[in-house]
């Protein structure tokens, strides 16, 4: 058999049940690069004797802000690693990173487009800052450090809580 137009346009997924059309979120990665970095190597600067226990700690910070193109936004994701001897608190290494995203971005309504460059830009460009920062330690003397998966959705809400405080607590001195 063959098919019929009956001159009914096709209905796409992207139409809801009362026809208006959902919006089409597009979002492209036009560029990524390490801003700067500095990776110190202070256990062998001092050296050391005996057996190291590592405990490293995370520290991130995201920015995001529109660049003069249109639909282009630059996310910038600050890392702090700071790796200190269990026992003694002595620091091992210190590896300061700012990775920077370039994205294109349409579709998404202007009240949600801040979450979005904070919560799902980083989602995009983390598993590149993740394979810098192994490469760094690992060249850099060290076991490569395998950063674990950052929650980008809880880092916003607590950021957006700790902006709340801070505009709160002038009020209430």
């Amino acid at each position: 058999m063959a098919d019929q137009d009956n001159g009914a346009a096709p209905q796409t997924s992207e139409q809801t049940a009362e026809g208006a059309a959902a919006p089409q979120i597009r979002l492209h990665i036009l560029t990524q690069f390490v801003r700067d970095m500095s990776f110190e190597n202070v256990l062998a600067q001092r050296g050391t004797g005996g057996e190291v226990q590592p405990d490293v700690q995370v520290a991130v910070n995201l920015d995001g802000k529109k660049r003069s193109a249109e639909n282009q936004f630059e996310v910038a994701c600050k890392l702090n690693i700071t790796s200190r001897n269990k026992e003694s608190k002595d620091v091992l290494f210190v590896l300061e990173m700012d990775y920077v995203g370039v994205f294109h971005i349409e579709g998404v309504p202007d009240d949600q487009l801040h979450p979005y460059l904070l919560i799902e830009c980083p989602r995009q460009i983390f598993p590149f800052m993740r394979r810098i920062v192994s490469d760094v330690t690992r060249d850099g003397g060290f076991p490569p450090l395998n950063l674990e998966s950052i929650d980008f959705v809880q880092l916003y809400r607590q950021e957006i809580a700790r902006r709340q405080a801070a505009q709160a607590q002038p009020a209430d001195a």
